[in-house]
């Protein structure tokens, strides 16, 4: 086994489109503060750990929403579901009204949740990581969508393009 390191430079955008290799669901991260609610739109979520029940998102460094969120110490997660690519395109632009049209309710922590979505988590900011040009967010859960709610299928991004889940295929 050599102990040598071989590095070579990457091309951000060569390395974006081999990214785009990995199917995601889509997310959107909203809060609400003495202006009224607030959200993005985010790809890279997952979960970390069921003890304590932690979450983890990535944001920008450069986002302008994000540090709004901050300063309140919680936001929700939003999971969208297939039918809901146009709340994605949505919450993805900037300099616009996010919420126009779109129907929230409140967490008991008063953050807003999306109607219709695929599933929901409110959570409080655990710890936050730089992580060069973004930062990796960690969200201790403290509520989340009742599991009867779970009726749809999720909305996927894979190659630059929304997909959705084709049929099971038998083994």
């Amino acid at each position: 086994m050599s102990t040598s390191t071989h590095r070579q430079d990457i091309d951000a955008r060569a390395f974006r489109d081999a990214l785009g290799h990995y199917a995601s669901g889509i997310t959107i991260i909203t809060g609400r503060d003495e202006q009224g609610p607030i959200g993005f739109t985010c790809q890279s979520f997952y979960s970390v750990s069921t003890s304590p029940p932690l979450i983890s998102f990535s944001v920008l460094k450069t986002s302008t929403t994000y540090p709004r969120i901050r300063r309140t110490g919680r936001f929700a997660v939003n999971v969208l579901a297939h039918h809901q690519q146009g709340v994605s395109n949505q919450f993805a632009r900037k300099g616009t009204d996010k919420w126009v049209g779109i129907r929230w309710h409140p967490t008991r922590a008063g953050n807003p949740v999306l109607e219709d979505t695929l599933m929901w988590l409110d959570c409080e900011i655990w710890a936050e990581h730089d992580a060069g040009d973004h930062l990796i967010v960690l969200g201790r859960v403290v509520e989340m969508s009742p599991a009867t709610r779970h009726a749809h299928e999720p909305l996927l991004y894979y190659q630059s393009r929304y997909r959705r889940l084709g049929p099971d295929e038998t083994p």
